[in-house]
């Protein structure tokens, strides 16, 4: 009987999938049922190396042998993942295995890891796509009932070939330069060069430098305390006629930099009465888009101060190992126009949790309706934005916690109406000189309900 191999990017995700597919029997790196067999890869099995004809050896260094561009690149297996390589070739090469799907993440490094080892193995066996978004039991099964052709995926696999045959020549070639150019008056000063490596050191020195140059400079407010009929309220002297200068990014309209100004103004105004201008205007501020992998990398570190590896490895055991968020490797920020039935799905599943209050009021306002600031299949690549699974989240430790209560609050609130202000700008001008109060008040909460905003009563604002 024919069967289907199935190759996952880790050993957790294949026993995912074996599970959610049953009945398997587990062998040595390897589960297989009736159709399918399941193993997977440990990341990447295989690397780019130059063809041996094409090398040319430390000791050789320089401009003349510069630059390097093979014709073609060999691969090489990684030495500590030999064994199982050797296993999903020999998995890959039985007489029984039609179909290969290709279950690694999907997305570009997931893409490559699968390439490259068909290309060791040399196979021309046809090669179905399981494409995830979430990795619940349901999601699997589902995923198997919509599988891709390869040749949906081809361009992604292509790309992913071109980065890295990109940084291999660019790091190469660079590290040779830079190496040969450090080692012109003797000794071997190894210098290295990457794609993303120098850019990235070069933003850091550019930075470091600014950090060098810059010189504190004093400047001056002034601050009034007036007295009112129903109180009193507090204002800061700005300058009216302020133009801002690009070349001159310290300046803005409340700082003086001369000491006798300061002193100046402070004196003419000191105990002289003021005429009160005042203007109300109401505004509105929607909730921010959905979570890609950098918003939430950036958010998580503002609010608990979590470094962007943190934050990346807490999203992917939030998707691969709870099963509550969706695929994290994502720089969208949108979902697709057809998911509105799996959101609300998604919402009923959390009306018996702590975010239950949130969902209930979402689901009866009937605000789950085609709009393309959250449903728009343009502003997606890949992967959608990170949102929960419906399924609740059980065991999580903390840090995960907060992660998942991070995402869980910006998915309930992006469907809640903007939060409603009136914004107050009163001006009081004492002998022609302008101290200005800004006051915000919360009209309507709207979203910011959802991170435990509200109206204050009136005595208390």
């Amino acid at each position: 009987m024919s069967k289907s191999l199935i190759i996952a990017e880790k050993p957790s995700v294949a026993a995912d999938i074996a599970r959610a597919l049953g009945g398997f029997t587990k062998h040595t790196d390897y589960f297989e049922s009736d159709q399918y067999v399941v193993s997977s890869a440990v990341g990447h099995l295989l690397e780019l190396v130059i063809p041996e004809e094409y090398e040319v050896k430390r000791g050789k260094w320089s401009f003349a042998n510069l630059p390097v561009i093979p014709p073609h690149f060999d691969l090489n297996p990684i030495e500590k993942t030999s064994a199982r390589l050797k296993l999903l070739s020999k998995l890959i090469k039985r007489k029984d295995i039609e179909t290969l799907i290709n279950a690694c993440d999907a997305g570009r490094e997931g893409e490559l890891i699968f390439y490259y080892i068909l290309r060791h193995v040399g196979t021309s066996k046809p090669v179905k796509r399981l494409w995830l978004q979430s990795m619940t039991p349901d999601a699997i099964r589902d995923g198997f009932t919509r599988l891709l052709d390869n040749s949906a995926v081809e361009s992604l696999a292509e790309a992913a070939v071109s980065r890295s045959e990109s940084d291999w020549l660019v790091g190469i070639n660079g590290t040779r330069a830079m190496t040969a150019f450090n080692s012109q008056e003797g000794g071997f000063h190894k210098t290295t060069v990457g794609r993303v490596q120098t850019p990235t050191l070069a933003i850091l020195v550019e930075r470091e430098e600014k950090i060098k140059k810059f010189r504190p400079q004093n400047y001056w407010e002034i601050h009034g305390t007036f007295e009112a009929s129903k109180g009193i309220y507090t204002g800061r002297w700005f300058d009216d006629k302020f133009n801002k200068d690009k070349a001159a990014q310290e300046a803005k309209p409340e700082r003086l930099w001369e000491q006798k100004q300061a002193e100046a103004i402070h004196g003419k105004c000191q105990g002289k009465p003021g005429h009160v201008s005042e203007e109300s205007k109401p505004s509105k501020e929607i909730c921010p888009l959905l979570y890609d992998l950098t918003s939430l990398q950036r958010d998580a570190n503002s609010r608990f101060g979590f470094s962007a590896k943190t934050t990346l490895g807490l999203a992917q055991a939030l998707y691969e190992k709870h099963k509550v968020l969706t695929y994290p490797r994502t720089d969208s920020r949108a979902l697709p126009e057809d998911y509105i039935a799996t959101v609300k799905d998604t919402l009923l599943s959390l009306e018996n949790t702590d975010y239950g209050k949130f969902a209930r009021q979402v689901l009866a306002s009937g605000w789950v309706v085609p709009n393309k600031r959250i449903f728009n299949n343009a502003k997606i690549s890949d992967h959608f934005a990170i949102i929960p699974t419906s399924l609740s989240p059980t065991k999580l430790n903390e840090i995960e916690a907060k992660l998942y209560d991070l995402v869980t609050k910006r998915f309930l609130a992006i469907f809640f109406p903007a939060a409603e202000f009136l914004v107050t700008t009163r001006i009081t001008r004492v002998e022609n000189e302008p101290f200005k109060t800004e006051g915000k008040v919360m009209v309507n909460p709207g979203w910011q309900a959802v991170y435990g905003k509200s109206v204050k009563p009136d005595d208390q604002e």
